[in-house]
């Protein structure tokens, strides 16, 4: 049976990934991790960043005793991937991404970071918040927000992938992107489709960016088809 990881995305955890993992566990042994961070998790270094979250999951790889993964990621989870597959390529079979945000520069950096911070947040959608707390603890979403968004400074000034990089990266790759998404473009999507090699892409119907308003067989559709 294949081994199948699911990431997540920025500010996000393994629990999102709860309505997808039953429809996913017959056909695959299903991992998802938390990020450094995330969820409740500890962090392993002061600061975010794609390479840190790259070694999360090559510990996590080592504990478990995983030569190789498949991998689902989702919005930054899907970074995460194509990093560890430029850089690690022995480590990665088969990648899927849904959602990712793959250009950055200084002025998206500075849009998506409006959209993080913790007090507007508290203000205009308390529910949200609540979210939030509920998902990496009372004391910490803050905390978290904070990283995501010195994380996407840092990636606005120097996107950790540049396009030549996905040259390199051999593995076949299944680009998703929503109709609806607001966050990632078609042409930023394209952009990195025809530098990849080996890769295929699909636009899923009725899509908005949140993996929440995801139609789930849809999604399961497009995985289990590619992974076949």
């Amino acid at each position: 049976m294949k081994h199948l990881l699911l990431l997540h995305g920025a500010a996000g955890a393994k629990d999102q990934f709860e309505p997808i993992i039953p429809s996913l566990s017959g056909v695959y042994q299903v991992h998802a991790i938390n990020f450094s961070g995330h969820g409740g998790e500890n962090s392993r270094a002061s600061i975010f960043s794609i390479a840190l979250f790259a070694q999360d999951v090559l510990h996590y790889m080592a504990v478990k005793q995983l030569e190789t993964v498949d991998i689902f990621g989702y919005s930054m989870g899907g970074y995460v991937a194509l990093y560890i597959a430029r850089y690690y390529p022995e480590k990665i079979g088969k990648i899927i991404t849904l959602a990712s945000k793959l250009h950055w520069d200084e002025a998206i950096a500075a849009k998506e970071i409006k959209m993080l911070n913790a007090a507007t947040i508290q203000q205009k959608v308390p529910a949200f918040a609540q979210q939030l707390a509920a998902r990496h603890g009372s004391q910490h979403w803050e905390t978290v927000l904070e990283k995501v968004s010195n994380m996407l400074l840092e990636l606005g000034n120097a996107n950790t992938l540049q396009l030549h990089d996905y040259n390199h990266i051999t593995h076949p790759v299944l680009l998703l992107l929503g109709d609806r998404d607001k966050m990632v473009t078609m042409d930023e999507t394209l952009a990195v489709f025809k530098q990849l090699p080996n890769a295929q892409m699909a636009v899923l119907p009725g899509t908005p960016h949140p993996i929440e308003q995801v139609n789930i067989p849809v999604l399961v559709f497009f995985i289990q088809w590619f992974l076949k």
